[in-house]
């Protein structure tokens, strides 16, 4: 075999008792899940905002982020729910490049497991003390869920993942909302295929463990644009997509009908400014029909301190070292400018 096993890492179970997370910070997040919860299920009208860097690379810049985004808050929190994106693994196209704290706490340096597990969830635990915002992360890697399955209210589920069948069944056994992403080919019904697997029980192989879960209605779609045979990006948040998109929903028997919508990636070709006037458009279609402002719960967005990005060392605060993302000051006239509209 041309494996190298290095050294066994520790259980979550070992994780989490190692760095508990706080009773206090558990009151928080089951009201917090409740909130969001309700948007998913329609029992609330406020709007989701997803919002944060691409890739969480500093413990201190991404805290000192969600402390602003906190702040702003306290001043929408009647008409949304802003949710930090703390996103602790990085899926890269060609396997190249950093791939999240998870891998490597410092950027700089060689690749330390242990010590990237112990990073995530100290950062997760930090951010609810300091802003009492839970936050959302991506599930790259299945077999991690449960290191942070405690903290988390919000789980995306990558486009290159939506079509593995284990992300599938461990979505499967949640208690939060995770947004599905339909696949870099962009079919739809994909996406919505997933999210029936997602939403309906299992038995399978988890961790060792033969187990069983019982569903996850919560499991809803997120549109992300999409990449066509030659390589060019389309995006997929107009008009005529969220209705196509609410008609497939229609023709299947799936419960809580619900769209987010990734305003950067394919959608803004990565031109991450663009993501300010798509955000406008979603919220001018939700005003447009009733139907629409039915199915579409929220947006994300990619934000950081600094706008644009960096190589890795490039030295500046705040700036991300993975795709390009809005500054601070556009974000924040952004999360105004949504509330704006509701």
């Amino acid at each position: 075999m041309s494996f190298e096993f290095i050294k066994k890492l520790p259980t979550p179970e070992e994780i989490r008792e190692s760095y508990p997370f706080p009773q206090e910070l558990s009151r928080i997040k089951e009201e917090r899940d409740k909130e969001i919860k309700d948007v998913i299920t329609g029992n609330s009208k406020k709007f989701l905002v997803i919002i944060g860097p691409c890739s969480a690379d500093n413990e201190d810049s991404v805290c000192d982020y969600i402390n602003r985004l906190a702040r702003v808050n306290e001043k929408v929190k009647d008409k949304l729910i802003l949710i930090p994106r703390i996103y602790t693994n990085k899926p890269r196209t060609t396997g190249e490049g950093y791939k999240g704290i998870v891998h490597q706490p410092d950027p700089e340096k060689r690749p330390d497991f242990l010590a990237g597990l112990i990073a995530m969830r100290k950062m997760h635990i930090r951010a609810v003390r300091e802003t009492g915002l839970t936050a959302a992360d991506e599930m790259l890697y299945p077999e991690n869920w449960r290191y942070v399955s405690d903290i988390l209210s919000y789980v995306a589920i990558g486009a290159r993942s939506v079509e593995d069948q284990q992300h599938r069944l461990t979505v499967s056994g949640f208690d939060v909302p995770a947004g599905m992403k339909n696949p870099t080919s962009g079919d739809f019904s994909v996406m919505l295929n997933s999210v029936y697997a997602a939403q309906h029980p299992h038995s399978f192989i988890y961790r060792g463990w033969e187990v069983n879960t019982t569903g996850n209605e919560l499991a809803h779609t997120v549109l992300r644009g999409a990449t066509n045979k030659h390589g060019h990006n389309i995006p997929n948040y107009h008009y005529e997509d969220l209705n196509r998109l609410l008609e497939m929903y229609n023709g299947m028997d799936l419960k809580n009908p619900a769209c987010i919508i990734d305003a950067n990636h394919s959608n803004s070709n990565k031109q991450f400014e663009q993501q300010i006037r798509i955000t406008k458009e979603v919220m001018h279609s939700r005003k447009l029909s009733g139907d629409i402002h039915r199915l579409v719960k929220g947006v994300m967005i990619e934000s950081y301190i600094e706008e644009g990005c960096q190589r890795v060392g490039g030295g500046i605060y705040g700036k991300s070292i993975t795709d390009p993302c809005l500054g601070w000051e556009a974000s924040e006239q952004l999360i105004y400018d949504i509330a704006e509209y509701e």
